[in-house]
């Protein structure tokens, strides 16, 4: 159909691909999710896959232009702060409207024994002291942080393997959530945990390494989430399927 009105969503979520169901079988609607390609062998949206990235700010609004996008949903991980912005910018900048749909945070509930560090410098700065033996599921980029640290041995959960090699402390374990309480806290057990690392992501598919750090009294280094531009945005699939239909169509 001509006349269809084009989206764009900014994925590599589950709440990006639900959305992407949600709305590719409109008939007046053309779903197109951009991925930045990092994992080599992602879960297909419904509707169109882009690969790959933009370019920065300046190609993402070329993008935008040339595509003819109506709107733009930025449904990517809380802690892509830079596509985040970008997509913020270019929208503004070419009058175009912007949802940001952002899963709600993890909370700590009474007996959860979190300690609140901005990044992974001074998550590795705290952690001697409450630990030797880490789980650690902050992804690949932020491993260098805990290299210097010889004391510590590290059981580095990640979906694929990194393309550096690990540092010597560090053993790989490749998994892809969601998880279950059981399992993580058997395997958090049988490993001798001493200490979670992880990043404040929010949802339910890898939550449950918080209720077995929680059942088994452990501490947890939480990575909270960055600071991100002021921008519309709203926590479910539903909420964000209405706003496109209601902005667009």
């Amino acid at each position: 159909m001509a006349d269809r009105k084009r989206l764009l969503i900014l994925g590599g979520t589950a709440e990006a691909r639900r959305l992407a169901e949600r709305l590719a079988a409109k008939e007046t609607l053309e779903v197109i999710t951009s991925l930045a390609g990092r994992t080599s062998a992602p879960n297909r949206p419904a509707g169109k896959l882009r690969q790959g990235g933009f370019g920065g700010v300046e190609g993402l609004r070329a993008y935008l232009a040339a595509e003819r996008i109506a709107a733009a949903v930025d449904a990517t991980h809380p802690f892509a702060a830079a596509i985040s912005a970008h997509g913020a910018e270019a929208c503004a900048t070419l009058g175009l409207p912007h949802l940001r749909l952002i899963r709600a945070p993890w909370r700590p509930r009474p007996g959860d024994r979190w300690i609140s560090v901005p990044d992974a410098a001074m998550a590795a700065e705290r952690l001697p002291a409450l630990g030797r033996r880490v789980f650690i599921t902050t992804g690949h980029k932020d491993l260098a942080a805990f290299a210097d640290l010889p004391a510590c041995r590290f059981l580095v959960r990640l979906i694929e393997p990194p393309s550096e090699p690990l540092p010597a402390n560090m053993e790989l374990l490749l998994a892809r959530g969601p998880f279950e309480p059981a399992g993580e806290t058997a395997l958090l057990r049988d490993r001798g945990i001493e200490v979670l690392v992880t990043k404040n992501s929010g949802g339910s598919a890898t939550a449950a390494k918080l209720d077995a750090a929680l059942d088994l009294g452990l501490p947890v280094l939480m990575i909270e989430r960055p600071a991100l531009s002021a921008s519309e945005s709203v926590e479910s699939v539903e909420a964000a399927a209405n706003w496109v239909l209601e902005t667009v169509l």
